[in-house]
């Protein structure tokens, strides 16, 4: 499989968990793999 690399840099934003604990985009700066998935829904 190929490796793609991004150079671009996503703005911070922060939502709640599951939990209600506000998480920030920003506390994962300096980690190595942060995964986003958006629920698209289907009708």
């Amino acid at each position: 499989m190929a490796r793609v690399e991004l150079n671009i840099q996503a703005p911070d934003f922060t939502l709640n968990d599951f939990n209600s604990r506000s998480v920030s985009l920003s506390d994962y700066a300096g980690k190595k793999n942060v995964l986003v998935v958006f629920n698209r829904g289907f009708f």
